[in-house]
C-alpha cells in the first residue's frame, strides 16, 4: 500500500505573534537555526513515507512563498491551496480526495507542519509502528505523547490502561479527547498514568477516513465530493473556490476523533514539543544562567526568566522577571511568561479593529 504524508501547513501560529504572521507564519520561519519547520517536518519522516510523497495543503496567502522555499522533493502539484480556511477537517478530506483519486487507497499520515522534535530516530521508529497498526486495521491511529509535566497548553487523550494488541506494540482503545485543562486537572492526568498529551499525529487508510466523513460528517463531505471530480482539470481551481466558503468549519477532533469509536492511540516519547507559544523555546534553546531566553540585540540589570526576541535594535530591560519580549520593527509585544498562551487574543483584537496590517 503506498503511503503518503500530509502536512497541514496553513495555520497563522498566532500565539507566535508578532513574529509569525498571516503570510510568513511560523511553520516558514527558521525557529530552531537549522531550516524552516516545514522542511524539518518533510526530513523526519525521511525513510518511513517516501519524501515525494508529501502533500501539502496551505492556504492562497501562504502558496506562493512555501512554493518558493520548501523541501525540493515536494512536487509543487502536491500543493493542495485552500482559498479560505475551514478548519483541520475540511484540510484533511481535501487531501484523501486527492490521495485516493490520484493512487486509490492509500495509506495517509497526517502531521502537522511547527513540531519540534529532538529524537527523530526513535520518532520515525514510533511512526513506522503506527502506520503498521493502521495497515493492518480499519482503525484511527494517533500517536500520543507521555507527558513529562502538568501542560496547559495541550489537549489531552484519555486511553484504557490495557492494551488491545501488543504486536507490534502495545495500542490503547481511546477514551476520550480532551481540552486544555486547568493546572490541577493536569496534574491529576499526570499521576493517573493514563493520559497522553495530543500530538495531531494521525494515520489511516484514505478509504477508512472517508469512511469516517460520510458517517460523522455527511454534510462536509457530499459538499466536497464534486472538487474530487475536478482535480487535475482546468475547472478544478474554480470548483475549489466555489465550494470552500461553503464547507462547515469543524476540526478533525470535534468532528470525527470524539464521535468514532474506531480510534486507538500508541504511546510516543521522542522529545516533542509544538512550539505553540513563546513560552516553549526554551524546548529548542537552553537558558541562560539567569533563565533567560535571548535572541535579541540586548543589554539587561537584574533581568530573569524571561524570553527576549529582536529584531537587530537594541532591547534594553531594568528588573524584568517573567516575561516575554518580542520586537519585530513594526510590532512589540510585551507579556507575563504565563499570559503567552493569551497572545491570539491580540491578534484577535487587531483583526476586531481593521489592524490587517499588523496580522
Amino acid at each position: 500500500m503506498n503511503k503518503f504524508a500530509t502536512i497541514l501547513a496553513g495555520g497563522g501560529g498566532t500565539r507566535f505573534w508578532p513574529l509569525s504572521r498571516q503570510e510568513i507564519p511560523k511553520q516558514l520561519l527558521n525557529i530552531s537555526g537549522n531550516d524552516i519547520m516545514l522542511n524539518d517536518t518533510i526530513e523526519r519522516f525521511k525513510g518511513i513515507i517516501p519524501q515525494e510523497n508529501t502533500v501539502i495543503v496551505t492556504n492562497r496567502s501562504q502558496a506562493v512563498l512555501l512554493e518558493s522555499i520548501m523541501h525540493s522533493s515536494v512536487s509543487k502539484s502536491n500543493i493542495l491551496i485552500e482559498p479560505v480556511a475551514r478548519n483541520t477537517a475540511a484540510s484533511i478530506l481535501f487531501a484523501a480526495l486527492s490521495i485516493e483519486k490520484s493512487h486509490g487507497d492509500s495509506l495517509m499520515v497526517v502531521l502537522p507542519s511547527d513540531h519540534y522534535i529532538t529524537d527523530e530516530e526513535q520518532f520515525r521508529l514510533t511512526l513506522d509502528e503506527a502506520c503498521t497498526v493502521a495497515m493492518k486495521t480499519d482503525k484511527i491511529v494517533t500517536i500520543g505523547i507521555k507527558p513529562t509535566f502538568p501542560s496547559t497548553g495541550y489537549g489531552y487523550i484519555a486511553f484504557d490502561k490495557e492494551p488491545i494488541s501488543s504486536n507490534p506494540v502495545a495500542v490503547y482503545e481511546v477514551a476520550e479527547f480532551v481540552e486544555k485543562p486547568n493546572f490541577q486537572k493536569a496534574q491529576g492526568y499526570l499521576s493517573s498514568g493514563n493520559y497522553l498529551w495530543n500530538s495531531g499525529i494521525f494515520i489511516w487508510k484514505t478509504s477508512v477516513i472517508i469512511d469516517n466523513f460520510k458517517r460523522y460528517l455527511p454534510r462536509l463531505y457530499k459538499t466536497m465530493l464534486p472538487i474530487s471530480d475536478y482535480l487535475g482539470t482546468d475547472q478544478a481551481e474554480e470548483i475549489i473556490n466555489n465550494i470552500y466558503p461553503t464547507l462547515q468549519n469543524i476540526s478533525i477532533d470535534y468532528g470525527i476523533l470524539e464521535r468514532s469509536d474506531e480510534v486507538v492511540v500508541l504511546s510516543g516519547q521522542f522529545g516533542w514539543n509544538d512550539i505553540g507559544s513563546w513560552d516553549a523555546l526554551g524546548a529548542i534553546f537552553p537558558p541562560d544562567p539567569s533563565g533567560n531566553i535571548i535572541k535579541a540585540n540586548h543589554m539587561g540589570i537584574d533581568t530573569r526568566n524571561s524570553i527576549i526576541y529582536g529584531n537587530g535594535r537594541l532591547i534594553t530591560t531594568i528588573g524584568v522577571d517573567g516575561f516575554i519580549i518580542a520586537d519585530t520593527g513594526d510590532a512589540l509585544l510585551i507579556c507575563p511568561k504565563d499570559k503567552a498562551q493569551s497572545v491570539k487574543d491580540i491578534v484577535d483584537l487587531l483583526k476586531e479593529k481593521g489592524m490587517t496590517e499588523y496580522i
